[in-house]
C-alpha cells in the first residue's frame, strides 16, 4: 500500500511536487509516495512507475499526435491506484491528463487533490465543471484563483508559489556570474522551454536575437540552461553556422537568473522563476498555426505570460508567433539592456510579487494534505 500516489506533468510539476513531498516527509519521515515523477520526485523518494517527461506535450496539434500513448499510460496508472487505493492522490499540473484520472480514483471513494489551478482564468472557463466532478480539494499558487473556487463551490486553498519560497528575495549575482564563470560585461540569459518541441521552435529563434544584441553589445555573454541531454543536443544543432560566446548549462536555471541582466524567455513557469529573480525580460512563444488559431478564440485575456498577468499589465514586452522574429526580441532585449530607469520599476514590481506569492507553500500544502494522511484515516 501507498500513502500518496501523485502524476506530475513535466520538469515544472516535478520541481513543485518535490517542494510539498519534502515538506510532508519531515511530518511524516515514513511517507510511501508513487505514480508519474521526474528526477527531482525521485531523489525524494517518489516511486516512479512512469517519467514525469511522457507527459511534456503541449498544444492540441502535438497531444494528437502522442494520443494513443498517453491514454494507455492513463489507463494503466488508473489501474494501478485503483488497486494500491493511497490515502489521497495529488495531481501536480496536467489537468487534460489528470482530470480524467481524478474523476475516476474519486468515484472510487480515493480524495484527489489538485496542485496548480489550470488558467481558467485565462482561456477555457467552462474547465470549472469538470473540475468540480474530479477534485476533492484545489490548491492554487495565485491569491486571485482562491475566489474562483469558492464561487464555485469547490474546496481550495491557496498555499502561494513554492518557488517564491526557494528564490532568494536579493539575488547574488556577482556570486552567480563566479559560479559561472562569466566576464564582466552584459549577461542574457535564454531560457527556451524544457520540452524539445519547445527548444526545437525557440532555441535558434533566440540565438539569432543573441547575434543581433551581440552587434550593439561585443562584451554580451550568453548563458542557456538546458533541462536535459537530449535538450542540449537540439541547442548544439541550432547553433551550427553562428559564433556567439554561449554556455550551455546542464540545468542550474537559477544560477543562470541569478547571474544575467535579461533574459529572454518562452512563456510558462519560467517567466515567473525570472520575475522572482527580479529580471527584466522578453516573453516569447511559437506554436503549430492551427494550436493558435484555437487557443486564441479561447483566449480571456490579452497576456500569455504570467508575469503580466500577476500584474495586469503588460510590465514586460511578450513577442508570439509572427510577432516572435529574432529582430523583436533582439531590440526588445537592448531596450532593457540601455535603460537603466525601466529596468528599476521592474524590478520593484517584481519584488512585490515575489512578497505576495511567498505563503512558506510547503508547509500550506502539506497542512492541506495532513488530514487525508492521518493514519487510521
Amino acid at each position: 500500500m501507498i500513502d500518496l500516489g501523485l502524476v506530475a506533468g513535466e520538469a515544472s510539476g516535478d520541481l513543485l511536487g518535490a517542494h510539498f513531498i519534502a515538506a510532508l516527509k519531515r511530518v511524516q519521515p515514513d511517507l510511501r509516495a508513487a505514480g508519474i515523477a521526474g528526477p527531482r520526485l525521485v531523489e525524494r523518494g517518489v516511486e516512479a512507475i512512469y517519467p514525469s517527461e511522457k507527459l511534456a506535450i503541449n498544444g492540441y496539434v502535438e497531444v494528437l499526435r502522442h494520443l494513443p500513448e498517453l491514454l494507455w499510460i492513463r489507463s494503466r496508472i488508473t489501474r494501478y491506484f485503483l488497486r494500491a487505493r493511497p490515502r489521497v492522490f495529488v495531481g501536480i499540473d496536467a489537468p487534460d491528463f489528470n482530470f480524467t484520472l481524478e474523476a475516476k480514483l474519486k468515484r472510487a471513494g480515493i480524495p484527489t487533490v489538485h496542485f496548480v489551478s489550470p488558467s481558467i482564468w485565462a482561456w477555457r472557463p467552462e474547465r470549472i465543471h469538470r473540475i468540480r466532478q474530479a477534485v476533492s480539494h484545489m490548491l492554487v499558487v495565485f491569491p486571485f484563483e482562491e475566489k474562483i473556487y469558492q464561487d464555485a463551490g469547490i474546496p481550495v486553498s491557496y498555499v502561494g508559489h513554492p518557488l517564491a519560497d526557494v528564490v532568494p528575495l536579493e539575488p547574488d549575482k556577482a556570486a552567480a556570474c563566479s559560479e559561472l564563470g562569466l566576464a564582466s560585461g552584459p549577461v542574457i540569459a535564454l531560457l527556451p522551454g524544457s520540452r524539445l518541441s519547445e527548444v526545437t521552435r525557440h532555441a535558434r529563434l533566440m540565438l539569432d536575437a543573441a547575434v543581433r544584441i551581440r552587434q550593439h553589445h561585443q562584451d554580451a555573454q550568453f548563458v542557456l540552461p538546458a533541462a536535459s541531454e537530449a535538450a542540449a543536443r537540439l541547442v548544439r544543432q541550432a547553433m551550427q553556422g553562428l559564433q556567439l560566446p554561449l554556455h550551455i548549462l546542464n540545468g542550474r536555471s537559477h544560477a543562470a537568473l541569478a547571474a544575467c541582466d535579461v533574459a529572454l524567455v518562452a512563456s510558462g513557469t519560467a517567466t515567473l522563476e525570472a520575475a522572482l529573480f527580479k529580471k527584466p525580460m522578453v516573453i516569447t512563444y511559437r506554436v503549430p498555426a492551427l494550436t493558435a488559431y484555437l487557443m486564441r478564440k479561447k483566449a480571456l485575456l490579452p497576456w500569455i505570460g504570467l508575469p503580466n498577468i500577476l500584474a495586469r499589465d503588460f510590465v514586460v514586452p511578450e513577442r508570439v508567433q509572427e510577432a516572435a522574429t529574432p529582430e523583436n526580441l533582439a531590440n526588445d532585449a537592448l531596450a532593457w539592456l540601455d535603460d537603466a530607469p525601466r529596468r528599476d520599476a521592474v524590478i520593484g514590481t517584481f519584488r512585490a510579487m515575489h512578497l505576495n506569492l511567498r505563503q512558506n507553500a510547503s508547509a500550506r500544502i502539506a497542512e492541506a494534505l495532513a488530514p487525508y494522511l492521518e493514519r487510521g484515516a
